[in-house]
Order: structure tokens, then sequence, then C-alpha cells
């Protein structure tokens, strides 16, 4: 069916709590497709209440959506942007070949653009060397020598442990050497590969489709959104998302591995080590999520400066009106 329409890809996005997942669900039943997560955390095993998986809204008129890019890896371990962009094409392109129209659906900012506007990212090798020098110096002095490489630290995540300092130092070194003629094709690379390991092999850039995607926001008002994320916070503590994150520690997760994911994860894991009682918590947890629902409508605006056609459509609408609306769109 995917034939039929001259978009290939179908991306809904928006800040958290707007019903991404079920409307994109509803959108792969009606256009015989099948949906790819793009959300950073929902990409790790045994994280499901605090990523929001909510399984059960794949599951359409009876039939189970399939859906890509979730459970791709154990928690504690750092995912990143080169893998993401790997793993979607290799799904995107199976896609194609079965004839199955791909829904992307998520709101990590980045990793959507990363995948809509084809980033040249590079697997930058490690630096024995390199590593050698900076290893026994405390965080602080590597954050000192991460900003001589570019003074406007614009990835705090870089920052959150020795271990990501170093690989981000690493990172902003060898692109320093690589001088590449045109910067924009690496720029803030040690923020956008979050952490890249390895010596695997990458696709060549141009083995990246053109893509043509027709991408719509979701939104609500203000005040709306907010009370929508409380309620949620508050279903998903119900539902045992403390118990989540317990299992994740006892299963031999180091604490700091868990604070590296944020929000939820972070929140929880601080009261669970003693740092914060589980009313502070809560608080605490509710702001932030808030704060992060902020930035993540930040980066969307950013990205219609730089070019992007949003559609947005009001997120109070009936999910059926919404589908149809979106329908029109691809027609």
């Amino acid at each position: 069916m995917s034939s039929n329409y001259r978009n290939n890809l179908l991306t809904i996005l928006g800040p958290t709590a707007t019903g991404k997942t079920s409307l994109a669900a509803h959108l792969a039943y009606r256009l015989d497709g099948e949906v790819i997560s793009a959300d950073s955390r929902q990409v790790y095993r045994g994280m499901d209440i605090g990523t929001g998986k909510d399984l059960n809204d794949y599951l359409v008129n009876g039939i189970r959506i399939p859906v890509h890019l979730t459970d791709l890896a154990d928690a504690g371990y750092q995912y990143n942007l080169f893998e993401y962009q790997r793993d979607f094409l290799k799904v995107w392109y199976d896609l194609q070949q079965r004839g199955k129209f791909p829904v992307l659906c998520g709101g990590s900012g980045l990793y959507i653009e990363a995948v809509l506007n084809n980033y040249k990212l590079v697997q930058v090798p490690i630096n024995e060397q390199l590593r050698s020098e900076l290893a026994g110096k405390t965080l602080e002095e590597l954050t000192v020598i991460l900003k001589s490489y570019n003074p406007k630290l614009h990835n705090i995540t870089d920052i959150v442990n020795e271990k990501r300092a170093i690989r981000a130092i690493e990172i902003a070194d060898y692109c320093s050497e690589q001088n590449p003629e045109n910067e924009n094709d690496l720029r803030d690379l040690s923020a956008r590969s979050e952490g890249i390991e390895g010596t695997g092999n990458r696709l060549p850039i141009t083995d990246h489709p053109v893509i043509r995607p027709l991408i719509v926001g979701i939104q609500f008002d203000r005040e709306t959104r907010r009370e929508r994320i409380t309620q949620r916070l508050h279903q998903r503590l119900d539902e045992g998302m403390v118990e989540e994150v317990r299992k994740l520690l006892c299963s031999g997760i180091p604490p700091e591995d868990l604070l590296y994911y944020g929000l939820e994860y972070k929140y929880i894991t601080l009261h669970l080590t003693g740092a914060m009682k589980y009313g502070e918590m809560v608080e605490k947890l509710n702001i932030a999520i808030h704060q992060f629902a902020k930035r993540q409508m930040t980066w969307f605006r950013k990205m219609e400066k730089e070019g992007t056609i949003i559609h947005w459509l009001d997120g109070g609408l009936a999910l059926e009106e919404k589908v149809n609306q979106i329908i029109g769109l691809l027609e």
C-alpha cells in the first residue's frame, strides 16, 4: 500500500503524554503498516513502564500492530544515535520490501531528525593513547578539556560520569583532526553520537534512501498538557514503575547507570537508594517531566525554523478524526 502515496514515511511526533502511540498504531492499521519507535529509551529491555511502551496501545480491532526498535539492548547499555540510524534504515528497507507503510512515532527529536535528514554520522575509533592520558582525571577536569574543543556544551549527558566524558573528548578530538570540509556534516558530533563505541561497520552515505516524510505533530494547550503529564505519572506509579526500577537495580545494574537515563529512572533510583523520600521524588519527577515536555516542543520548533514542515493537530480531537485528517494529508 505504501506505493499509493507520494510520502514513503509517516512521522507522528510531539511532547510526552500526547497520545502518539495509540494514534500511530491506528494509522498503521489503516495504512497496512507497522510502527517504528523514535524513543531513545524504549530501546532498552526491562524498561517498560517508565519509558511508556504502552503495549496495549498496539492492539487495534483485535490485531496487534508490529512495533520496531524497542527492546534492542539490555538496560545499563548506552545505545547511541549512530546505532539508531543504522537500525532504523534496516527496518525501513525491510518494510519497503514487504509493502508495509512505515509509521515513525516518538518524541526524541534528535533521533527523528537523524533519520529524516540523513545525518552523516561517523563511527569514531577508540584512541587508547588519549584514554591513557585522560585516565585518573576528575569529572571537573574532563569537563574543562571537553569545553576546550566546543565551548558550547549542548549535551550534558556527555559529562554525566568520567567514562562518558572521556568518550566525548575522544570524539571531539577525532573531529578536530578530521577537519571536515562541511562542518554541518559533523556538527556537535560529541552530542549527536552519544558515546559511540566499537569498530563495527556503518552504512555508507550512498546507501541512505530518499525519504519523503509526512510529519504530523500532536499538541495540547499548556494547561491540558500539564494535567495529562501529572495524571500519567501517577498512573504509571500505580502500575508498578517503582518496582520496575527496583528490579533493574536488583539485577545488578549500578545506580549510576540508571541515573544516566534520566527522568523516571533517575528520580526513582534516587528514592530507592535513600537519597530522596517518596513524596519528594514524585514532586521533583513531575516537575522534571513538565520541563522535559517544554524542551521537546522547543526542539520541534527549532526543526520548523530550520525548514521542517510539521502539520500540527489538536490532541483533543477524537482519535478517529485525527486518523482521518492524517490520511487526508497523505492522499
